[in-house]
């Protein structure tokens, strides 16, 4: 991956992580897929960091997807094909998992790759002039396992089916009609009511939006796959924090909580 290609930024308790290729719509190369689970374990060991903002760099694209341009070299031929498709199973992953609540700032294009990451996300903020497609048909690609799961967990099975049969690319109201945004504003207030709902999230206890993150993407998880334990943990953590002791104090003293994370 080039220098800056990524960049990572964080205010406050927020962290914004800009895909920084604005010259060719932010478009991902196989470096920036396998830089990915590094900067969600950046974000995973930063103390300072509640919240995380995924957005596109200039006024284009979110992510217009992966970089077609390298797909002769590292997708020429099967074997390096399956390099290339494990690199970007294990960024989805970490992104799907990762402990932090991660919301999707999404403007202009979000095609293919950049669908992807959004879907990994757990929320998705979209501007009017948003516009989503997932063109692998077009190109003659297989579609993973893993991006399926997240799409049919957005959209479910009939509009993944629509979308990925057809290729075709959809605006930001039917975007929201499917599932696939949270919510649809005006291109000059993204940036304010992503930031503003990230900053409700941070204010929240830490503990607990990681506790119902977790439970809640097991739920679509097959059974084998699901870590009961590892829910009971978090429920457990949650109920012998000392913030869950100052949520209850804040209620009954009629306050705003000042949560820590422990």
């Amino acid at each position: 991956m080039e220098s800056g290609e990524i960049l990572v930024d964080v205010s406050g308790d927020i962290a914004t992580v800009t895909f920084n290729r604005p010259e060719v719509r932010n478009a991902i190369t196989y470096g920036m897929w396998r830089h990915i689970p590094h900067i969600v374990s950046s974000l995973e060991a930063d103390e300072r960091v509640r919240v995380a903002v995924i957005r596109g760099a200039g006024e284009k694209a979110f992510i217009a997807g992966a970089d077609i341009s390298q797909f002769e070299e590292v997708r020429s031929d099967m074997e390096r094909a399956q390099v290339y498709n494990e690199a970007t199973i294990v960024a989805m992953r970490s992104l799907w998992n990762c402990k932090k609540p991660l919301l999707a700032m999404i403007h202009g294009y979000c095609m293919g790759g950049g669908c992807v990451i959004a879907m990994a996300c757990d929320l998705r903020i979209g501007a009017a002039n948003a516009r989503f497609g997932i063109p692998a048909a077009k190109l003659g690609l297989p579609y993973s396992r893993e991006a399926a799961r997240y799409l049919v967990s957005a959209v479910g099975p009939a509009h993944a089916k629509l979308l990925l049969f057809t290729g075709r690319v959809i605006d930001a109201s039917e975007a929201k009609g499917m599932g696939l945004l949270n919510m649809v504003v005006p291109e000059e207030s993204l940036e304010q009511t992503t930031y503003e709902i990230a900053r409700t999230i941070a204010s929240n206890a830490p503990l607990s939006v990681q506790a119902c993150k977790l439970i809640i993407n097991s739920c679509l998880l097959d059974p084998e796959e699901r870590n009961l334990g590892e829910l009971e943990e978090a429920i457990r953590r949650c109920f012998d924090s000392k913030d869950y002791k100052e949520g209850v104090r804040a209620f009954m003293e009629k306050r705003a909580p000042r949560f820590e994370g422990r």
